[in-house]
């Protein structure tokens, strides 16, 4: 299939004009004309996904590789050392970032990693009313994220609505209508705010939030005439627990 082939697929399910203004989804290495091999997604791509995958792959990440402006393409350091070796190999990479999170990836794990019946999602939040007592809500999350620690902010004994953005949501404090929200790379300052204003928050990682996205697009990818791999993209922390 051609590289342009794929990439109106890849709109169709997931416009590329919903992506935030400060993104960078779309094609990111490639020519439209060029013919592609076989496609890898994964959340991240790293140096020896590259190494191994053969000529003329096309990888679909999440994140895009190209974010922040480029000034020089120094090709000891990243993200260049990664798009020198792509370009050699005839590599493409187009990104489904943010549009996907509307789309798609908020909503799949709040309903079908958290088992959240979903009542209402507005752009990137996903909400839910019920009841959960907070320390059998610690435990579910914990055990559908594999998270061995979670940062909580505000705790509440007792919790009645929740919602939900995967990534880096805190942003989104001020849109928030729930009593708790679960998100990623929660700051300082964001956890002051919340607390301020009674806003519980759990922190519930990036990687380990957005960790589902290759699952989830090889799915809508397999029924397409050509070979589709799934990439385990690297968590790059790890936790030492004493």
């Amino acid at each position: 299939m051609q590289l342009k082939e794929l990439y109106a697929y890849l709109d169709s399910i997931s416009p590329f004009e919903l992506q935030e203004k400060w993104d960078n989804s779309g094609l990111i290495v490639g020519e439209m004309s060029a013919k592609v091999s076989q496609i890898v997604v994964s959340l991240d791509m790293d140096m020896q996904m590259i190494e191994e995958a053969g000529e003329g792959t096309l990888f679909v990440v999440h994140h895009p590789l190209i974010f922040n402006k480029l000034v020089q393409l120094d090709l000891s350091k990243y993200p260049a050392n990664l798009l020198g070796k792509m370009i050699q190999k005839n590599h493409s990479c187009i990104a489904l970032h943010t549009n996907f999170d509307q789309t798609h990836l908020n909503r799949y794990v709040f309903e079908k990693i958290l088992g959240f019946k979903m009542e209402n999602q507005k752009s990137f939040l996903c909400t839910t009313k019920d009841e959960w007592r907070y320390e059998a809500l610690i435990r579910h999350v914990k055990q559908k994220l594999g998270l061995s620690i979670l940062r909580v902010v505000g705790k509440k004994q007792k919790i009645k609505s929740i919602a939900l953005c995967t990534g880096s949501g805190a942003s989104l404090i001020d849109e928030v209508d729930a009593e708790c929200f679960l998100t990623g790379d929660i700051k300082y300052h964001d956890a002051m705010k919340a607390m301020s204003e009674g806003l519980m928050m759990i922190d519930i990682g990036h990687y380990e939030s957005e960790k589902f996205f290759a699952e989830i697009l090889y799915e809508e990818l397999k029924v397409l005439p050509i070979l589709v791999i799934m990439a385990n993209s690297k968590n790059p922390f790890h936790t030492e627990i004493d």
